[in-house]
């Protein structure tokens, strides 16, 4: 078996891995090491995430380095301030037997003026990120004329990100006669064009599969409606109760609002992304380091350098849009020869992105149902039964209360003991799972954009509010008001009907208690919502997605109107009917989109009717002359519009805030929650602001 002891590294290096708990190199370690010890030579490592990369390169470079001269001989280029700061400490703590040998990292969001200042004082390795080393070499504040050996760790990464250039630009300072190192994770072509350009008959070490998966990590997916995806994921989270993992998501502000919405649902978990000061980075890793945060929310780019072992679960909220960084998103665990997890949630719609990952990473990945509710209460408990048997007792300081103890528990059996205990931790979880819905779709079913099963909405609660239409409510501002200030995913909302003076909606049942907590003293202009559960029928339209307010089937306005000749519900564009070469089907009571047009009609909307002399919409404040001649051959002039808002131009409601509101407006005080109704009502996209 091979020993780090075999493969020729210095006594001082040894001495620091053992210390660190290295017995076994990797493959690629054991396969790289030797050969970059050996002699100088160009090498391209292509290994997967997590399996030791860079002591492969880390080692050879450090034992190489010429103590004796206080100049720069290692150069190392990675993507990100994380895995920058990730190596230099890693390189730190192989070196620290060393004597002087001095590591700086050079990265941005930190002070230049101290970086340049280290600079001065002399180092023999550098690593660094592209965009701060191009800023200090053009201050000539760096010289790299003396590099031996510079490594371009995971390049693929870098090319993805758009650093080809920076790399060409810091590579044009260094000597041609050098040793360059690539590792990468993939091998996409680019990376390819690199080494031929950069390298000369480089020594290539590929392990494992090119392009291909770590072994050691199980793929798993689950197929969801859209709107249950946040729900399916506290879920996944809820029956791994021992969870240590990241969630991924595409953008930064997917990363923050899920962040911030576990952190309310008592998570205890964080965001990781772009938009956060190197300062607030530090700090978030620091703790997911060290285990004091259990999850972490983080974007592709953000977690580049996260080099954590023993994490047992990477999530992704949605899968990338390519292939490389789902393999780079996977290899954050399973890492150190380890089993890992990483399970992703999917629509129905992205089911041929998995057969592309499959081929692609030649992994097979398992479909898996989302768990029930009592699934999760009996990972749950049995999480908690296996908790307060692994409790150590301190019989010495517990001894003197124990007689206190014994005598108050006496007139308790051992069952209700074992009952009152467990329940203490457990209760929340039964109650917030007693009428849990089943997420699973049925294999024949496609998104419930299209249909709703009957069954599913025993789980939906239906919620009647005192308010309607003419209190200026329309589904955009309900599901706004539930968003902004009840703290509920609009998606999971169900049916909506508002009728003039009342309005009825479902929301899943477990959310209930929240509503109306917080919607309690929420009021419409001075009339207060009065929410109640209502469990008699309602009339719903056919159509089951709040977020179309009407005519998604084209029979009562909406997108197409009705296609019967009268349009006389409006919608975008109205009917399909033009009534004739003259187009002059009835509009007469149409709107939306263009409205009617007929040159007669009063329809609104945007761009109301084509007859200038009635209907509102979007630019209709002026009286334009009517296309058709008068009586006597003059062209008649248009008759005045009403018009209650001529300030915006629009048939707004007369009570509507003479300003524009500002962007999330929403105000709380203290104490008696005052909210501001005409912010959420300024969101409407009927209202033009």
């Amino acid at each position: 078996m091979t020993t780090f002891q075999t493969i020729g590294l210095q006594p001082e290096l040894l001495q620091a891995i053992e210390e660190l708990g290295y017995v076994t190199p990797t493959s690629i370690q054991e396969q790289a090491i030797p050969k970059l010890l050996e002699g100088d030579c160009d090498f391209l490592g292509l290994a997967q995430t997590g399996t030791g990369k860079t002591a492969a390169f880390g080692l050879p470079m450090l034992q190489k380095t010429d103590l004796t001269q206080n100049v720069i001989q290692g150069l190392v280029i990675c993507p990100t301030r994380e895995l920058c700061l990730q190596i230099t400490e890693d390189l730190k703590s192989y070196s620290k037997h060393k004597g002087n040998l001095r590591v700086l990292a050079i990265y941005g969001g930190s002070s230049i003026q101290q970086q340049i200042r280290d600079l001065r004082r002399g180092v023999q390795i550098i690593v660094a990120t592209p965009g701060r080393m191009i800023d200090i070499i053009e201050r000539g504040e760096i010289k790299l004329e003396n590099v031996k050996y510079v490594v371009l760790d995971e390049a693929d990464e870098m090319l993805n990100m758009g650093f080809k250039e920076d790399i060409h630009h810091i590579l044009s300072y260094t000597p041609e006669q050098k040793n360059t190192w690539l590792f990468s994770a993939t091998m996409p072509k680019e990376i390819r064009n690199i080494a031929n350009q950069f390298m000369t008959n480089p020594l290539e070490v590929q392990v494992g599969e090119r392009n291909s998966g770590n072994a050691n990590i199980a793929h798993k997916y689950f197929v969801v409606k859209s709107r249950d995806r946040y729900t399916t994921l506290k879920r996944m989270v809820d029956v791994n109760p021992s969870i240590y993992g990241i969630i991924f998501t595409r953008t930064k502000a997917d990363a923050q609002e899920i962040a911030e919405h576990l952190i309310k649902d008592k998570y205890n978990a964080d965001a990781l992304h772009g938009d956060l000061s190197q300062q607030q980075r530090d700090k978030v890793m620091g703790r997911f380091r060290d285990r004091s945060l259990q999850i972490l929310v983080a974007t592709d780019v953000a977690a580049r350098g996260i080099d954590v072992n023993d994490i047992t679960h990477v999530i992704n909220y949605s899968l990338p849009d390519d292939d490389e960084s789902y393999t780079h998103r996977s290899g954050r665990t399973g890492r150190a020869g380890k089993l890992g997890i990483c399970m992703s949630i999917i629509h129905i719609k992205e089911l041929h992105r998995v057969g592309e990952l499959e081929r692609k990473i030649k992994m097979k990945f398992e479909k898996s149902q989302i768990p029930t509710g009592i699934e999760v209460c009996e990972a749950q408990l049995m999480n908690i039964v296996h908790e307060i048997g692994n409790i150590d007792v301190n019989e010495d300081q517990i001894g003197k209360f124990l007689p206190q103890v014994m005598e108050e528990f006496e007139k308790f059996s051992k069952e209700d003991l074992i009952k009152k205990l467990v329940s203490q931790e457990f209760n929340h979880f039964l109650n917030y799972y007693k009428d849990a819905p089943d997420l699973n779709l049925p294999d024949n079913k496609r998104d419930d954009a299209r249909q709703r099963q009957p069954d599913a909405e025993k789980n939906y609660a239906q919620i009647q509010v005192m308010v309607g239409n003419k209190d200026g409510l329309n589904s955009v501002n309900l599901l706004e008001m539930i968003d902004s200030v009840a703290g509920i995913f609009k998606r999971k909302v169900g049916r909506i009907l508002i009728e003039n003076d009342t309005t009825y909606f479902e929301i899943e049942s477990y959310e209930v208690p929240r509503l109306m907590s917080r919607l309690k003293d929420f009021k419409v202009g001075r009339k207060s919502l009065m929410l109640s559960e209502y469990n008699g029928d309602v009339a719903y339209t056919d159509n089951p997605n709040p977020r179309r307010e009407s005519g998604y089937n084209r029979g009562g306005g909406g997108f197409g109107g009705a296609r019967d000749g009268q349009r006389s519900s409006g919608g975008y564009r109205g009917g399909n009917d033009r009534g004739g070469n003259d187009r002059g089907g009835d509009r007469n009571s149409g709107g939306g989109y263009r409205g009617g047009n007929d040159r007669g009609a009063s329809g609104g909307g945007y761009k109301g009717s084509s007859d200038r002399n009635a209907g509102g919409g979007y630019n209709r404040t002026d009286s334009r002359p009517s296309s058709r001649p008068a009586a006597s051959g003059e062209r008649r002039p248009a008759a005045p519009r009403e018009n209650r808002f001529p300030e915006y131009g629009v048939n707004a409601k007369p009570d509507a805030p003479k300003t524009k509101p500002s962007e999330g407006s929403v105000k709380k005080e203290a104490g008696n929650k005052k909210y501001d109704w005409d912010s959420l009502i300024g969101k409407n996209d009927d209202l033009k602001w």
